[in-house]
């Protein structure tokens, strides 16, 4: 449904000029009077015929072809301008005012009559969250200035963007399950009890399970897998106490925080893993382990609308007690380099948790104030599994460039190099 437009008059100096030459041609007649009188008359009749001509047969439509996308993804829109009147427009303002970051469809044009003007508008999404694209405003006229035409188009469409998804080659997580890491096996009817695999040896894993012949000959202890051995869940527990994080935007330590609870989620997603996120920023995120893309999905979105809150970590910790499953995997991503957040942890471990820690170090991000050798000091002392992450580690090159890209050709014969998108068909706005 076309939006109503609005026809307003720029200025009131061209019907004050024609007032005051009628008054003085019917006061006193003169030639030269009668001229200016058509003529700026003339003018006037023809601005508001040709005007209100473009303000009942101008539309415009937009097109988006992504529901969602990701982190360094690109979005694509169309956009159609068209000229029924018996008028050209010779110059029209099209303003875009979505609140997507970096991006901007406006665009200034002229419309020949019974005509269509087509175009698109593409940018790499840079940033997390929920977005709209719209609402649009359209502006025209007459050629002489005199008339103006707008339109509201108050319709827009939600995009989501959601964080991105990095290879982590430098973290593993440390394994839960009642005897290692094994693989489940479909359609086994019993437990096997014979080896598939060995891996290197983590704290918190079995010594009954030490696979000695590969301990002997690699010079470091290695455990054995097993199929069908059951595997715990994954807790990814994310720290957004807002006190605690250092930088801004891109450079924050909420902002990687979030990039590895992604990965990582989609890593244990991967392996068939039962996979959970609970985080505390301005509302609480609590999404028991499940299975599957739905939980995939689930898992990303609330990650993309999370935000800096007010509880800190060890209030979050507490909360877990009571739901936590015995021998789950506990993925703690933090930068508060404060111990009181351990209490609640050795609570999680008398329960039998096997926790990994990824310490964000707030020194490495820019606060020089804060030391994290004591809090690593005392992970170690609890033979928890722990990693220092510093920026580089999701700043490197090679992990933000897009995988797997593909291209795209337009209709004007340009082709884009874009990674693959979850195509939802083209959405007109509205």
């Amino acid at each position: 449904m076309n939006p109503k437009p609005q026809l307003k008059l720029t200025s009131r100096l061209i019907p004050a000029l024609v007032g005051l030459l009628l008054i003085l041609q019917l006061l006193t007649p003169y030639r030269g009077w009668l001229i200016l009188l058509v003529g700026l008359g003339g003018a006037w009749l023809i601005s508001f015929i040709w005007a209100r001509s473009l303000a009942r047969h101008m539309d415009l439509a937009r097109e988006m072809r992504f529901g969602w996308v990701q982190v360094g993804d690109h979005l694509i829109e169309r956009f159609y301008l068209t000229n029924e009147s018996r008028f050209p427009a010779l110059w029209v303002e099209v303003l875009d005012h979505s609140s997507l970051p970096d991006y901007r469809g406006s665009r200034g044009t002229g419309v020949p009559y019974h005509g269509v003007v087509r175009w698109h508008r593409e940018a790499t999404c840079r940033r997390r969250g929920l977005f709209t694209l719209g609402p649009t405003s359209l502006r025209t006229g007459d050629p002489f200035g005199l008339y103006t035409v707008a339109y509201d188009y108050p319709a827009s469409l939600p995009l989501l963007v959601l964080p991105p998804i990095v290879p982590l080659p430098a973290i593993e997580v440390a394994p839960g399950g009642r005897t290692g890491e094994g693989r489940p096996r479909p359609f086994a009817y019993e437990q096997a009890v014979s080896a598939s695999a060995v891996r290197e040896y983590v704290p918190g894993d079995s010594l009954r399970w030490i696979h000695w012949k590969t301990t002997a000959r690699r010079g470091k202890p290695f455990v054995r897998l097993f199929d069908s051995t059951p595997t715990g869940d994954w807790w990814i527990v994310l720290d957004m106490h807002r006190y605690v994080q250092v930088g801004l935007d891109d450079d924050a330590t909420d902002e990687h925080g979030i990039i590895l609870a992604a990965s990582l989620a989609d890593r244990g997603l991967g392996l068939h893993r039962p996979v959970g996120l609970a985080a505390h920023g301005k509302s609480l995120v609590w999404l028991p382990p499940r299975e599957g893309p739905a939980q995939r999905w689930e898992v990303l979105r609330s990650l993309a609308l999370l935000s800096r809150g007010e509880r800190p970590l060890e209030t979050l910790l507490a909360r877990m007690e009571g739901a936590f499953s015995y021998h789950a995997s506990l993925i703690i991503i933090t930068s508060d380099v404060n111990a009181n957040w351990l209490r609640g942890l050795e609570a999680l471990l008398r329960r039998g948790a096997v926790p990994t820690v990824l310490l964000l170090d707030p020194q490495a991000f820019g606060k020089t104030t804060a030391d994290a050798t004591a809090i690593l000091q005392a992970l170690e002392a609890l033979d928890v599994v722990h990693y220092r992450i510093t920026p580089d580690l999701l700043d490197r090159p090679e992990i933000r460039a897009p995988s797997e890209p593909v291209w795209r050709t337009f209709g004007t014969g340009k082709a884009v190099r874009i990674r693959p998108q979850a195509e939802t068909g083209w959405r007109a706005l509205g």
